[in-house]
């Protein structure tokens, strides 16, 4: 399987501004803050500029809000257009059609991203502006009281508490204390939430994908929570293309749960991540049945019907399983995406 035609389908998402559209897609011909994330964090531990261009493009986006950022750091937002936007144009402009924008996962996301990329090369910060802003995202999440506050999750549905929502903030208000000031308690407050939920991911859903990302890559719980997280997704989400979301999910349910192709690398990563390679190479075969031999891996099969649905190729789909067969392929300590150029 030849893993350059990721990075040649990955380039057909990459736009001038470093930033990745979501999918070629029409419905998904956008960017959303976590799936540039996702889409460039097989580059985050690697000399590849894909990671710096794309948080910075992200970082000059929020700069045009900032005077929104500046408000709802001092005043809670009570509608959701009043929320940092979780998806924009191509130009990254925000767009007037009503969405679920309160994805609190989003800004942990892209401050994880951000702390763990300065680590390895201090060039994805460019001056001070760049740490104002961070500064003022960490404060946009103090306002929220991220730790209770209610948002749309990783999948952008019903206002709920959401562990993996309050587990991404809580591993980027970590990744950043260094660079920008945080206060003890920001990350004290989400971790007792934490506490509280797990290992359910909301009071509607008792386990959830989005909850693996608290494993990989966030790696914010300990070993028990991950296993149980891990062997909960495995033993109750895996079909044959993918994994279900959760129980019931609705969005191309055509008969079953639809099955999302960047389950199988995600998990893989997750149990390369607890050191169980033995159980990691399973998903080596499962990821190479989802992956054409042109590399553009679906978001989902749709449920009942066993097709892709029409986001074809999903760049965070392509992202995870390069990401981990690259990495089962080197199957060293540098693994999380070192070799990977």
């Amino acid at each position: 399987m030849n893993s350059n035609k990721a990075l040649e389908v990955l380039d057909k998402m990459r736009l001038p501004n470093g930033a990745y559209t979501a999918s070629l897609s029409t419905d998904y011909r956008f960017v959303w803050i976590r799936d540039v994330f996702y889409t460039v964090l097989p580059f985050i531990y690697c000399p590849s500029n894909r990671f710096d261009k794309a948080i910075q493009s992200l970082f000059d986006m929020f700069k045009s809000y900032e005077w929104k950022i500046d408000i709802h750091t001092v005043k809670k937002p009570s509608l959701l257009f009043e929320y940092i936007h979780s998806r924009y144009s191509q130009d990254l402009k925000e767009m007037d059609q009503e969405w679920g924008h309160a994805q609190n996962d989003a800004i942990g996301a892209f401050l994880w991203g951000v702390g763990e990329r300065y680590k390895y090369n201090q060039k994805v910060i460019r001056d001070k502006k760049d740490l104002q802003v961070l500064q003022k995202l960490v404060n946009y999440l103090e306002c929220l009281e991220y730790w209770n506050a209610k948002d749309n999750g990783m999948w952008e549905e019903a206002m709920e508490l959401h562990a993996s929502s309050v587990g991404a903030c809580v591993a980027g208000l970590k990744s950043v204390q260094l660079l920008v000031h945080v206060k003890n308690e920001l990350i004290q407050n989400g971790e007792e939430s934490l506490r509280k939920l797990l290992p359910r991911e909301s009071e509607h859903k008792e386990t959830d994908l989005a909850l693996l990302s608290l494993v990989y890559p966030y790696r914010i719980i300990n070993r028990k929570m991950a296993l149980k997280i891990v062997d909960d997704v495995s033993n109750n989400h895996e079909r044959i293309y993918g994994c279900i979301r959760y129980k019931n999910d609705m969005y191309y349910n055509e008969g079953k749960e639809a099955e999302w192709c960047f389950g199988f690398p995600w998990l893989g990563l997750c149990y390369m991540e607890l050191g169980m390679m033995e159980k990691a190479a399973e998903y080596v075969s499962k990821t190479q049945r989802i992956v054409p031999h042109n590399w553009e891996v679906p978001e989902l099969y749709i449920g009942g019907k066993n097709k892709p649905n029409g986001n074809t190729p999903l760049a965070w789909s392509v992202a995870l399983s390069y990401l981990f067969l690259e990495s089962m392929k080197h199957n060293n300590n540098d693994y999380h995406g070192k070799q990977v150029s």
